[in-house]
This record gives C-alpha cells, sequence and structure tokens, in this order.
C-alpha cells in the first residue's frame, strides 16, 4: 500500500526534526570589546594629518581570537570568547580613539577611507596575547613594530618597535580582556607621543 503525498512530506518533516535534535549545540561565544580608560587630552592639534593603517599580522592574531601561550611556542586561544573585530583593526582603532582623545592630532582617518594624508602610521603587530610565566602568573604582551611614513612619497621617516607587559589579577577571561585594555592605554601613550615628536621634527626640517 503506497503512502499519500501529505503522508511523506509529514514523515520526511519528523525524519529531518529527530536528526536535526541529535546534532551538536553551537557552544556561545562572548564577544569583547577593547576597554579603554584614557582621559581627553586640551592640546594645541598640529597643522598636519595623519592617517592610520592597520598593522599587518599573523595569521594567528589576524583574527578575532583571543589568543593565549599556556606553555612554549604554542599559541592557543580562550575558549569562548573573542574580539568584537580582528585584532588588527582592534589595535587601529585603539590608536585612533587614542589620537582623538589626546587632541594633538585633529585630521585624523583610517585606511578603510583612503584619503591622502601628510603622514601615515602603520607597521606590524608582533605579539597580542597573554602568555603564562608561571602555573598562575599571566601577562599580556602587545608587540608593535611602528613606521611613520610620509605622505605623498612614502617614504619611511622613522621606526620604533614598542612592546608592553601588563600583569593579570587571575586567569579568567574578564581578567585578560582587562588586562589588554590596560596595556592597549600604555601602548597608545607611547605611540601617540612619538608619532607627536616624530612629525613635529619632519615638520620643522621642511619650514
Amino acid at each position: 500500500m503506497s503512502l499519500s503525498p501529505r503522508l511523506l512530506t509529514l514523515a520526511a518533516t519528523l525524519s529531518l526534526v529527530s536528526a536535526c535534535s541529535i546534532l551538536p549545540q553551537t557552544e556561545p561565544v562572548d564577544i569583547y570589546r577593547l576597554p579603554v580608560q584614557q582621559a581627553a587630552g586640551n592640546a594645541t592639534p598640529a597643522s598636519w594629518s595623519l592617517r592610520l593603517n592597520k598593522p599587518l599580522a599573523s595569521e594567528a592574531l589576524a583574527g578575532p581570537r583571543i589568543a593565549v601561550i599556556p606553555q612554549g611556542d604554542v599559541i592557543s586561544s580562550y575558549k569562548g570568547a573573542r574580539w568584537s573585530d580582528p585584532v588588527p583593526m582592534l589595535v587601529r582603532n585603539r590608536l585612533l580613539d587614542g589620537f582623538q582623545r589626546d587632541g594633538r592630532v585633529q585630521r585624523l582617518s583610517a585606511d578603510d577611507a583612503n584619503l591622502q594624508a601628510d603622514y601615515e602610521l602603520g607597521g606590524e603587530l608582533q605579539a597580542f596575547q597573554s602568555e603564562y610565566r608561571a602555573k598562575d602568573q599571566v601577562e599580556v604582551v602587545i608587540r608593535y613594530d611602528a613606521r611613520l611614513v610620509q605622505g605623498r612619497s612614502q617614504r619611511i621617516l622613522a621606526s620604533k618597535r614598542f612592546e608592553v607587559r601588563q600583569p593579570l589579577a587571575s586567569t579568567q577571561v574578564p581578567s585578560a580582556v582587562a588586562g589588554f585594555g590596560a596595556a592597549s592605554d600604555q601602548l597608545a601613550r607611547q605611540v601617540i607621543d612619538w608619532t607627536v615628536s616624530q612629525a613635529a621634527q619632519a615638520q620643522a626640517k621642511n619650514q
């Protein structure tokens, strides 16, 4: 005895529902922003413009994973957590926000807009992870090789390696995120001061 088309459709639907019920559930993921605690400045704005480029990064640091090195040279990531943006964009936006809060450079743009500027800030992100130094001793490490480039000629005016280390209060993800925020604040202050100084020297030579 053959089944009617309606019964066949019902049987197929029940079979699909039954199959879906045994599939593994997707693990929930917490999405974290990079904390900011830098205060706004009140400085005289510079006359030159600056474009911030996303830093180059290895494949391990190019995505939104929150990287951690638990031991040796093994690069892992915190389970069930990620950044709100890929790490290079996260760092660029953090520096951009830092310049805006600082106030000394107000003619700012990012590489997404592809606007011409007097100077460009870019480089390579060599480290953006937490590292275990002992059983319960963890620190955030950010290592950024910065380059200040003249906009039109693309000539490198200055380069410098910045490295920041921030100890963490615990090994939990919220503590790591807070540590990344504090370390990024330190990095932003150092990079901003250096960029303003180098650009001012370049401006003085051109006068």
